[in-house]
């Protein structure tokens, strides 16, 4: 039936994106105008326009606090677009014998970095040298947001059309007479990243289509302002336009980070146990990972994307379709008298049930509303001939009410990107369990399809591998926002301390803050006996997080006796506590005390204390171990870089596990489930029922940030879904693996299965083996992602005002259980032993164990030493007579030409590099248990590491000699694997661990090697000694960018176990 009206959906309103950049001031520029000062003024260059500030006039401290209005072009690609900062002097103002403006400095910024308006702070940057030999000095303070504003459309005349011709109308230029604000969402899931949706929304406006590939269930958590990566790669000519290569957006307006490659190589998982599976050489047996796929780059499948011609290939492909058969029960009208009436799904191989519809009263009992989706595992060939019965049911006497029979060969498959396939009517019919004809009646509204994983429907649908309870479906978690929080305790005043003191004694004035669970107390104050005040002058850091809604509370207590007395208190809200990003001083104030139990006479005014309190944004909270830490940005998101990169991971599944709970009758059950880690972002599969051999096919994604990162993948046995809400049974661990992202090459994707080994009182021991896919989408050696290696690793306030080791391992302990209460309170929870298994929160305790594998690893850097040292003295005692004689030769040269010494040098590390190429590690490595020293550890040690602090050995003077050695111990642990991590980075310059790391040194040493050919030595010598003993003007207090690359440099230390 077809209706010659048409109704065509309300057109919104066009919106435009503003860009404001709010100049505030500047602080210690530099004099340029030849009489000891400047006239500044500032020009900010955004999007091809270009807007200036007034002059300041003889102001090396100016203050301007105007706002520059800027408006984007393309709102989508914002992130990309650069924000130039200019400082000039003008010669207007100056002594008339300039002939220009002179130059004070300049920031680079990037649309990332813009904040929502609302959200943006004053941030200083540093002014920024326009070439080597500029003279520059100073900071501009900048406050930079964005906003979206809707512009009311004006109604056009109406043009007369033919009746039967309609034409979309055309784009054009419209006034603005109206502007409404309109904020954006931050946190977004899209099923799928390839199924076309009618159109793309900003806020529920629509933008044009927008293309998803058809690809299994990828979840994109959008962490910050979204970054566009293009991977340029020589693909055919398209022969004719294709729809599918349009930008990817996601809603609300938010792009996806689009990749272009070529069309990748599929390969299914070999599921079979005849097909032949490719082993590697592994030195540690059935304890290393082995490939089970081919390892292609997309330079491999060239032949391939030329025969596909302009056809492009979606990057979620990863992981192999699963097919299974939906079931959407919608409602039923018109069913005869029942109680609690539930649906059954029956099928040759599999059956599942709803729950029964419990209707309100007074509601009518023949129209129940289910709204569930089932999916069933589906095989071709099995259900070639079978059918689907679908029946509803009264729960309390089990009468049937009518059922649905379907030929499964009949049932239509729904490909991607095809809308939801739409429900419909049928006829309710009896059958042989009916003894009642009368019994039947009404209709059924559902819909039966044929789908993937990838369906939209199937996340929250009841698979038949999992039930429907909640702690079996896959989710994704994002770690809470993470503070530092300084507290700097000054001073008190007129503080009621007790005076009935023993002669000579000096009261001891301590401050004890608590946040939460964390409370540390201050030292012992200073009196001073002219004001009577007690000087601190200490800073404390507390570790808080989002959203905040504690408070800080300070105790001031008189600890000069025995029993500590309370001499009053004061209670800071978070929410009221100032943030910064970067060094600026915060104003500190004074906080009357209440409360205190001192000799003061009674009233209610005990004091008061003089504080400094901020919250600091520019460090990365720490709450993982920090040689696997998978995310380095620090906590405000205007100081947060462009991506570099995307992160691809194909959970495929699980081979052999081990039995992890009793079934009954000598029957054993795994439930098993996978978390993966990166960043803020934590994902976790659904629940596979009783199997040993799960398969999950799951892909997710992340944004990269920093290659020199690691991601982490565990896996667990699921308790909790048996136990009762009141109780807590904790998911029992199966094994995790860790993969390094800079080891990683790029837009090459990894398929190997890898060891899941738990170490436990008993031994080591191998719980089974999971499968998994990989890939890095990176631009392999473009400046974005090499300037990566010369950055520092930690955000700049951790240089600037560092913190103490023994503080900061105490941060991280209260990071990690701030994350494990968050993730334990969303649904599914995370439970905390998940969580800190997956942090390594344990990383830093006691093993004799360890020790001796960070020892070992010392032993291994020491032989590259020891195997000179013999090679030398086997020259020496001429072992090799013909080996002898060529160094006598090579000798014997470089004493005639020393010129030539340096640069044989850098040419001998690189041909070393080339000739460990053919060396380099094929695939990502995973635990590897020689290094760990993990199958020649003694029961005792093994004992001793899972013994807990305090110690459970009597007697007790024992018991506390033995905690304080470990303690102790467990800090000489870690200097030992600092000590072996930097031999270890020595190594990784030529080993191939990370590539990029290899082909810049290799690159640099071959660029040194030909400067140094070319330049006379003496010069070389002469400009690197006046660089060392530069003047301190020309030097930056970052640390310098060769110290930044070897500190990146990977080690084995994510490979401990």
């Amino acid at each position: 039936m077809t209706t010659s009206f048409h109704q065509q959906p309300p057109q919104p309103p066009n919106t435009v994106r503003k860009v404001i950049v709010e100049v505030v001031d500047a602080r210690d520029l530099l004099p340029k105008d030849g009489q000891g000062s400047s006239s500044p003024y500032v020009i900010a260059d955004f999007d091809g326009q270009k807007k200036r500030t007034s002059t300041k006039y003889r102001d090396l401290n100016p203050v301007w606090n105007e706002a520059l209005e800027f408006t984007v072009s393309d709102p989508d690609n914002m992130h990309v677009e650069e924000l130039e900062i200019e400082v000039f002097n003008d010669k207007k103002f100056g002594n008339g014998s300039g002939r220009k403006n002179h130059f004070l400095g300049r920031v680079k910024l990037y649309g990332s970095q813009f904040a929502k308006r609302g959200e943006e702070g004053l941030v200083y940057f540093t002014l920024e040298k326009k070439s080597v030999f500029s003279w520059i000095r100073g900071e501009i303070g900048l406050r930079i947001y964005f906003y979206d504003e809707i512009v009311e459309d004006q109604p056009l005349p109406e043009e007369p059309q033919p009746p039967q011709q309609q034409t979309p109308p055309l784009d054009e230029p419209k006034p603005t007479p109206g502007l409404v604000v309109v904020e954006e969402g931050r946190v977004f899931e899209v099923p799928s990243a390839h199924m076309e949706f009618p159109h793309g929304s900003v806020n529920g406006y629509s933008h044009g289509p927008v293309p998803r590939y058809p690809s299994p269930p990828v979840v994109v958590v959008e962490e910050s302002p979204p970054h566009v990566v293009h991977v340029h790669e020589d693909l055919p000519p398209p022969t004719e336009p294709n729809p599918m290569s349009v930008p990817t957006e996601m809603a609300s307006g938010i792009p996806v980070p689009e990749v272009h490659f070529a069309v990748p190589e599929v390969r299914k998982m070999q599921s079979s146990r005849g097909e032949r599976v490719r082993i590697l050489k592994r030195p540690n047996g059935d304890y290393s990972p082995r490939e089970i796929g081919g390892n292609k780059t997309h330079g491999d499948n060239d032949a391939v994307a030329g025969a596909a011609g302009a056809e492009r290939i979606h990057p979620y492909d990863l992981v192999e379709p699963m097919q299974y058969l939906f079931v959407k029960i919608v409602k039923a009208r018109g069913l005869a008298s029942n109680e609690c009436p539930y649906v059954k799904i029956r099928t040759s191989t599999h059956y599942l049930e709803s729950k029964p519809t419990i209707y309100r009263p007074g509601e009518p009992t023949d129209s129940p509303e289910w709204h569930k989706v089932f999916a069933l595992g589906y095989n071709k060939q099995e259900s070639a001939n079978a059918t689907l019965e679908i029946s509803v049911w009264d729960s309390p006497n089990e009468h049937f009410l009518g059922g649905v029979c379907f030929d499964l060969s009949d049932v239509p498959v729904r490909e991607s990107p095809d809308s939801p396939l739409a429900p419909q009517w049928y006829r309710l019919e009896g059958g042989a369990v009916d003894q009642h004809s009368g019994s039947v009646s009404g209709d059924i509204q559902l819909a039966v399809w044929i789908g993937t994983q990838n369906d939209d429907a199937f996340p929250e649908a009841s698979s038949s591998d999992a039930p429907s309870v909640a702690h079996t479906r896959s989710k994704v978690y994002q770690s809470p926002k993470l503070w530092y929080l300084r507290l700097t305790v000054i001073e008190a005043q007129d503080l009621h301390i007790a005076p009935n003191l023993p002669p000579l004694a000096v009261p001891e004035i301590r401050v004890k803050a608590q946040l939460g669970f964390q409370s540390v107390r201050s030292r012992r104050g200073n009196m001073n006996n002219h004001s009577m005040s007690v000087h601190w002058n200490e800073d404390l850091i507390f570790a808080a997080g989002e959203p905040l809604e504690d408070s800080l509370i300070l105790l001031v207590e008189d600890r000069t006796t025995k029993d500590a007395i309370l001499l009053g208190h004061v209670m800071i809200p978070l929410i009221s506590i100032e943030q910064r990003i970067d060094e600026r001083r915060v104003a500190s104030k004074w906080f009357g005390l209440e409360g205190g139990a001192g000799g003061g006479g009674g009233g209610s005014y005990c004091g008061r204390i003089h504080l400094r309190v901020c919250l600091e944004g520019g460090y990365h909270v720490l709450d993982e171990a920090a040689h696997v830490c998978s995310d380095f940005r620090p906590t405000a998101k205007q100081l947060w870089k462009p991506a570099i990169g995307i992160l691809e991971l194909g959970i495929l599944g699980a081979r052999g596990l081990l039995p992890m709970k009793n079934k009954g009758r000598g029957k054993g059950s795994t439930d098993a489930y996978c978390v993966a880690k990166y960043g803020k972002k934590w994902v976790r599969t659904r629940t596979v029922m009783d199997s040993f051999d799960p398969r999950w096919n799951e892909q997710y994604t992340w944004q990269v940030y920093d290659p020199c990162t690691v991601l982490t993948v565990g896996v667990f046995d699921n308790w909790r879904m048996f136990a009762d809400p009141s109780e807590d049974k904790p998911d029992s661990r199966i094994g995790k693996i860790r993969i390094r992202i800079s080891t990683l090459e790029s837009n090459k994707v990894y398929t190997n299965s890898y060891p899941l080994l738990v170490l436990t009182r008993m031994g080591l021991k191998k719980m089974g083996e999971i499968e998994l896919a990989v890939r890095f989408n990176c631009p392999s050696l473009l400046p974005d992602t090499c300037s990566a290696y010369g950055q520092p690793l930690l955000p700049r306030m951790h240089y600037l005002r560092p913190l103490g080791v023994a503080q900061q391992e105490a941060l991280r302990g209260a990071a990690t259980k701030m994350v494990a209460q968050w993730l334990a309170r969303s649904e599914p929870p995370l439970g905390q032993e998940v969580v800190r298994y997956m942090l390594d929160a344990d990383s830093h305790t006691w093993s004799m164990r360890k020790s001796k594998a960070n020892w070992f690893r010392i032993v291994a850097v020491l032989a590259w030493a020891v195997g000179l040292a013999k090679w030398l003295d086997n020259i020496r005692r001429w072992r090799n007579p013909v080996t002898t004689v060529l160094v006598h030769v090579l000798y014997l040269v470089l004493v005639w030409y020393p010129d030539l010494i340096v640069p044989t040098g850098f040419l001998y590390v690189v041909l070393i590099g080339v000739w460990y190429y053919r060396f380099r590690p094929k695939i990502p490595a995973g635990m590897d248990i020689r290094l760990s020293q993990a199958e020649t550890v003694d029961p005792d040690e093994l004992d001793e590491e899972f013994d807990t602090i305090p110690s459970s050995k009597p007697p007790e003077i024992i018991r506390a000699r033995y905690d304080r050695l470990r303690i102790l111990a467990g800090r000489v642990q870690t200097v030992l694997g600092d000590f072996a991590t930097q031999g270890e980075r020595l190594q990784a310059l030529v080993s191939w661990r990370d590539p990029r790391a290899t082909k810049l040194f290799i690159g640099v040493c071959l660029a040194i090697t030909l400067i140094l050919y070319v330049v006379p030595p003496k010069m070389v010598a002469v400009a690197l000694g006046f660089y060392y003993l530069r003047h301190p003007m020309f030097r930056d207090p970052m640390p310098p960018a060769s110290l930044n690359f070897f500190r990146r440099l990977p080690s084995l230390s994510d490979r401990l176990m």
